[in-house]
């Protein structure tokens, strides 16, 4: 009865074990075969010796269970394995058998080696098949994460491609004339194409067409591209010559300036000619410059006196810009080019290097201390301050030369205010000038006058108007 008990709690023990690994069962399994054995102090009676049979597959179907993923039960094995007892439930008691008594086994201890080893390799066993799960769920995880990946990439190409084809439509929308024209042609083309598909008479010579037609295009294009780099470039020569041509062609107020000075060298010349200066080139020159500009005083008396009333109006600069000198002026322009100018300027050039305009000086000085024996042109010039010197009337001709000067001096520093050149003393000069011209001209005024066009020759007055014109 007693050894039934003990079997009875060992079979217990075993059904409540029956779902642990395999190796704490082989243990308990152990350890209940040696508590039999020192309880009984007798050889186990079970139906003869251990069969191992059973315990193998008690420890076997626990090891395959283990192959399992980690942290994951498996149910099918708690399935195949017998119901666990209820713990509430009292486990019924068997009727006590007397067996008889049999040898214990001798093979028990090397039964009990033999099960170790195979507990061993059945843990190494399901050691290597855990490891082979664990590295295939790795190289799934790995797989994944490259799939994944992939995704993330096809997505970004085809937000790519997105955005390109919205750059193509927006580029597509800014068409030239030409490309329009262009568009036409190719819808021509491609109705001829559409005609030639739907007639499907021969594919090789729709084939061949659509091939011509095709190169016909690429050809158009070419030609469209040809002309159109024609067209720019034929753009850019009438530009340059544009350009070149309006440098060459004088402004309207290079045109007054280039009469005015064709006066100035009339009157000069045509004075040396009368007082003997330079009588070898002076009547030539009198008549080639005089066929240029026939009433020289008058045009520059009538300039200065326009320079006066533009001062007193408003708008100087639009008066700059839109006005005409006289009639007399417009009448004597000829030619508008740049050569007039150079001529001109070689003409004062040569003027001032024969020194024609101080003899000219000397000449009146002298007919006019003849007449009145008054003070020569040498006192006039002396270095001592005018201011303090005596005036004395001037001769008619000495008069007309300082009118004809003040004139000058007042055209020239009127477009200089009007260009913004010696802003400083541009204005004070030209109402300087102004105030002078409504008086009869004394020996002050011609000293006045010579000063007058000296500071103008020492600026560069006229050369900087020559510059800010060609600017503009």
């Amino acid at each position: 009865m007693k050894t039934m008990t003990t079997i009875s709690v060992s079979v217990t023990v075993l059904l409540l074990l029956w779902r642990c690994h395999a190796r704490e069962t082989l243990m308990v399994l152990q350890l209940l075969v040696m508590l039999e054995l020192r309880v009984l102090n007798r050889p186990l009676l079970l139906r003869g010796s251990i069969d191992p049979l059973p315990l193998r597959n008690v420890v076997d179907e626990p090891t395959s269970v283990r192959s399992t993923s980690a942290g994951r039960p498996s149910m099918s094995l708690r399935a195949a394995a017998a119901p666990p007892v209820p713990q509430n439930k009292p486990l019924p008691l068997r009727t006590a058998v007397s067996l008889p008594p049999i040898d214990p086994p001798k093979n028990l201890h090397r039964e009990q080696r033999n099960f170790n080893l195979k507990d061993n390799g059945v843990q190494r066993e399901a050691s290597v098949l855990r490891d082979e799960l664990d590295m295939q769920q790795e190289e799934n995880e790995n797989i994944l994460n490259k799939l994944r990946l992939e995704e993330e990439r096809c997505e970004e190409a085809e937000a790519r491609v997105r955005e390109l084809e919205k750059q193509v439509a927006a580029l597509g929308e800014g068409v030239s004339l030409e490309a329009k024209l262009l568009s036409r042609k190719e819808a021509a083309l491609r109705q001829r194409e559409a005609a030639l598909k739907d007639a499907k008479q021969n594919k090789d010579e729709v084939d061949k067409e659509i091939a011509s037609l095709r190169s016909e295009l690429e050809n158009t294009k070419d030609d469209t591209a040809a002309v159109l780099q024609q067209l720019r470039a034929a753009d850019s020569e009438v530009k340059a010559l544009r350009s070149m041509t309006q440098r060459m062609i004088l402004t309207q107020k290079e045109m007054e300036e280039v009469v005015l000075k064709r006066c100035w060298l009339a009157r000069y010349w045509g004075l040396a000619a009368k007082y003997g200066i330079c009588v070898d080139v002076a009547v030539s020159k009198y008549e080639y410059w005089s066929s240029l500009a026939p009433l020289p005083f008058e045009v520059v008396i009538s300039a200065g006196q326009k320079a006066k009333e533009e001062c007193w109006e408003k708008g100087d600069d639009d008066n700059e810009k839109r006005s005409k000198l006289l009639v007399d002026i417009n009448d004597l322009t000829g030619e508008g080019n740049i050569e007039s100018m150079l001529s001109v300027e070689m003409g004062l050039k040569e003027l001032a290097a024969s020194k024609v305009e101080d003899a000219i000086v000397l000449a009146l000085a002298q007919q006019r201390r003849a007449n009145s024996l008054r003070v020569s042109i040498s006192d006039i010039k002396s270095p001592g301050d005018p201011k303090f010197m005596e005036a004395f009337e001037l001769s008619p001709e000495e008069s007309e030369d300082v009118l004809f000067k003040e004139a000058w001096l007042t055209y020239f520093w009127r477009r200089a205010k009007a260009h913004g050149i010696e802003e400083h003393i541009a204005k004070e000069r030209l109402e300087f000038w102004i105030s002078r011209s409504g008086h009869s001209p004394s020996s002050h005024d011609a000293v006045d006058v010579e000063q007058g066009l000296m500071e103008l020759r020492k600026l560069g007055i006229e050369h900087r108007l020559w510059e800010a014109s060609r600017r503009i």
